[in-house]
């Protein structure tokens, strides 16, 4: 027992730069004093004490702000940070080394009995205020932004935001250097891809850009078959996008596309 709780102070110094020394931690993270809490009302939970189990999460749901129920599972270095608002449900499962922010909900869609809360796996994050509703998996290492509202399951590593949630695709390294490279070759700046840009705005504009090289590709390997055959065809300069053909054009935020 001493040893978890070890592991838990531990864990806060590794997750937040504000903590300073145990004693703070102690006397001042209610999110540590709720997971504490519920290791006890879930061992009566267990031990089929279940109105006191339920009286002790009510008790630290008022002292914390932090709502509980002693049938959810719960691993190891758990941490909850600030903590205001968050709730999880009777059937939420967390693995180890997980994270969440304040206002978070681990929630369910369903008045059926059985399993309605997620399943959060090892290292996920959680922002503040995040809604993940349903009886599904969130996969180790995940991330879920802020505000997100999650209804479905998100693979391990993947990163999931808005509302509904959305997993982020990003392209490798490779896909992105050409990307960059066709929207150079034809004068725009591969303004679809900055980070500052809606996810499904950039994912729409880099599968264009995918799509212009293929066909650029194409044109190039036919120019070549034209040219063995002896028409000059392709020697035509293609006429130039000028910069200043599109310098009224901006973004949702007011700044120039190319």
């Amino acid at each position: 027992m001493f040893e978890r709780m070890r592991e838990d102070i531990q864990s806060i110094f590794h997750r937040d730069p504000a903590a300073r020394n145990t004693l703070e931690v102690l006397i001042c993270y209610p999110g540590l004093h709720a997971v504490w809490l519920h290791r006890v009302a879930h061992w009566l939970w267990c031990a089929d004490w279940k109105l006191l189990a339920r009286l002790v999460s009510h008790v630290s749901r008022w002292l914390t702000g932090i709502e509980i129920h002693p049938g959810a599972r719960i691993g190891r270095r758990f941490f909850i940070d600030h903590g205001m608002g968050v709730v999880i449900g009777e059937t939420a499962e967390i693995g180890d080394d997980v994270t969440l922010y304040h206002g978070v909900t681990l929630g369910g869609t369903s008045w059926n009995k059985g399993k309605r809360h997620p399943t959060l796996e090892d290292g996920v994050i959680v922002g503040a205020g995040a809604k993940i509703l349903g009886p599904f998996t969130v996969g180790a290492g995940a991330k879920i932004g802020s505000n997100a509202v999650v209804t479905r399951e998100v693979p391990a590593g993947a990163t999931a935001v808005g509302i509904p949630g959305r997993v982020i695709v990003k392209p490798d390294a490779e896909q992105q250097a050409k990307r960059q490279a066709i929207a150079e070759k034809f004068g725009f700046d591969a303004y679809g891809l900055g980070q500052e840009m809606p996810d499904p705005v950039a994912h729409a504009i880099g599968q264009l850009l995918d799509h212009l090289q293929a066909v650029d590709n194409r044109l190039e390997g036919m120019c070549e078959a034209l040219k063995a055959l002896g028409s000059d065809y392709c020697a035509k300069e293609l006429p130039a996008l000028r910069e200043e053909d599109f310098a009224g054009v901006k973004d949702e935020s007011g700044k120039p596309m190319v």
